[in-house]
């Protein structure tokens, strides 16, 4: 039977649209899934958009969110491929703004990027976004200054191909999903600082020692945490901030607030996935149905069909569902660290729910995770002092960039990184589902490019967990020096994983073409997600001039510094 909600899930899971409803910008669900645009939804190809202050109460207690158009999230913005879209955004808060189109091909001084792109928007200025549609599909966006698109400022991007699809669906749905806290993120962020695994509140006990020592021994136990211990890290720190902090919505909405889309029994759903949020992973599935990969990234993928897929932070999929001939079903997003979830329902019509699943056991990260496979005992502190720069000629070994060798800014690396496209992923093997992985994501069309590169680039993913520091190469932002493309090259970038964190990262301006362990290419993309000990490597074509972001895309992250600048240049 459905949950009944207390006094107390109802006034959490009604809150953002009781705040936005007194401003006269929220209708009925109902509404919105019989196929008529909300007014959170704008279509054309002129756009008045504005960023400011808006109260919000997700949780049960009023708060103050910044926002697009005052709606949370802003609103869908409905394109069509070749047209040439005009934005206006004004800036209504206290403190400098932007929008980044993410995802989308573009000019650079059109990109958003403060201090890269362009300016900024000053407070009470505006700036005009103006770009011709080179793409078709689902795409997100968001500000790209401080940490105001934790604090609301994000929406959906959904493109119209020009060219007839090859797919048939009778319905089309945008699922945006995100993470809010009623902490301010500025708090968040010294908070992180001061105690990087503050939000962890499933560190292991003497508990799980015991069991551990009956299942594997006390040697083995001894051993294995001894190894943690030397590296100052636990197994199960998967995300910086859990459900301890965060409220996990769909298209704004908390799980108790019941986020509905209808369908007719019979027919075909086209569901658009985005991960909006800031710092989480989501575990995506409809216990029940089938979900079948359209499209990754915006761009079309061979279809596949799945029980389950993860969403790195920033990453978009769509895909088609044929409905049964139940009343509802539960779309489920569980957080990679198993901590909580954001919830919707696919219903007949509005106001039905489904069981809604209970979250899967908790993962814990292995030292084969961490690209340490046999050698989880070497000496931690020994191996930031090796000579890195011999290792190349070891058998097996990982080589690493002399800027690593004794640096503060580095508390691991790895010593036998693998690609590992066909792991579904940690909390994810296993467990009697079908999930995808990057092994099944197959463009439908060859290498867009077709040339080899002529020059291959190493970077390294580092990080210091107890000082929450993040950098590429063990070199943060603020030291770094411009990653330096010629206009027109095509080069290959291969990413090396020395964390014990997953890393979405995302290259503005230019296509990712991942490939696989051979080289040969696989699919198309805007972020390529880095699991812990990964080794991953893609294929660039600098076809776009300018100065261009490219960083990981857990906020916190890039706002300590996993960012560069890429500079193309004739």
């Amino acid at each position: 039977m459905p949950p009944t909600p207390t006094r107390r899930t109802f006034v959490k899971g009604l809150g953002a649209a009781t705040a936005l409803a007194g401003l006269g910008l929220w209708r009925p669900l109902a509404q919105a899934a019989e196929g008529r645009l909300p007014p959170h939804d704008l279509s054309g190809q002129q756009f008045d958009l504005f960023i400011g202050p808006t109260p919000v109460n997700i949780t049960g207690r009023p708060r103050i969110a910044q926002t697009i158009n005052n709606s949370l999230p802003g609103p869908v913005l409905r394109w069509r491929e070749g047209d040439s879209v005009t934005l206006r955004v004004r800036n209504h808060l206290d403190q400098p703004t932007s929008i980044h189109w993410h995802g989308i091909i573009l000019p650079a001084n059109m990109d958003g990027v403060p201090g890269l792109s362009f300016a900024g928007i000053e407070p009470g200025g505006d700036y005009r976004y103006q770009f011709t549609l080179r793409q078709s599909g689902t795409y997100w966006y968001h500000s790209h200054s401080g940490l105001q698109e934790q604090a609301g400022v994000y929406g959906a991007i959904v493109i119209e191909p020009r060219e007839p699809e090859p797919h048939i669906y009778q319905r089309d749905h945008v699922l945006l999903f995100s993470d809010w806290s009623d902490q301010a993120p500025e708090a968040l962020m010294a908070t992180l600082k001061k105690q990087s695994d503050a939000f962890n509140y499933h560190k292991r006990t003497v508990g799980d020692f015991i069991d551990d020592v009956a299942d594997h021994g006390w040697r083995s136990t001894v051993s294995e945490r001894w190894a943690w211990a030397k590296m100052r890290m636990s197994p199960t720190d998967l995300a910086d901030i859990s459900a301890a902090s965060y409220t996990y919505l769909l298209n704004g909405q908390p799980p108790d607030g019941n986020f509905t889309c209808l369908f007719q029994p019979g027919e075909t759903v086209r569901l658009r996935l985005i991960n909006a949020s800031a710092m989480t992973y989501f575990d995506f599935r409809i216990p029940g149905l089938k979900l079948t990969v359209i499209a990754a990234d915006g761009l079309p993928v061979t279809p596949v069909t799945v029980d389950e897929l993860r969403i790195a932070v920033a990453e978009t999929y769509d895909v088609l569902v044929s409905v049964g001939d139940l009343p509802a079903y539960t779309l489920f997003a569980q957080s990679m660290d198993r901590t909580g979830y954001a919830r919707g329902t696919l219903a007949r019509v509005t106001g039905l729910q489904a069981p809604v699943p209970t979250p899967d056991p908790r993962p814990l990260l292995s030292m084969d995770d961490m690209g340490h496979g046999g050698m989880g005992q070497m000496d931690h502190a020994g191996m930031a002092g090796m000579d890195h720069s011999n290792m190349a000629s070891m058998p097996g070994m990982q080589a690493h960039p002399a800027s690593e060798t004794d640096n503060p800014l580095v508390d691991m690396q790895t010593m036998a990184p693998r690609a590992n496209l066909a792991d579904p992923g940690i909390g994810l093997r296993g467990n009697g589902r079908r999930v995808l992985t990057y092994a099944d994501l197959r463009s439908p069309y060859p290498d867009p490019d077709g040339r080899e590169p002529s020059r291959d680039i190493e970077l390294h993913l580092t990080g210091h967990m107890e000082r929450f520091a993040w950098s590429f190469d063990g070199i943060k932002f603020s030291d770094a020096e411009p990653l330096r493309l010629k206009y027109g090259e095509r080069v290959r970038i291969t990413l090396v994983n020395d964390t014990m964190m997953t890393h979405p990262i995302h290259l503005h301006g230019m296509w990712s073409d991942l490939e696989d362990e051979q080289g040969r290419f696989l699919v198309r993309k805007h972020t390529i997600d880095m699991p812990p000990g990964s080794r991953r490597s893609y294929r660039v074509s600098a076809d776009a001039l300018g100065r261009w972001a490219y960083h990981c895309h857990l906020l916190y992250h890039m706002e300590t510094g996993m960012f560069r600048e890429v500079r193309v240049d004739e």
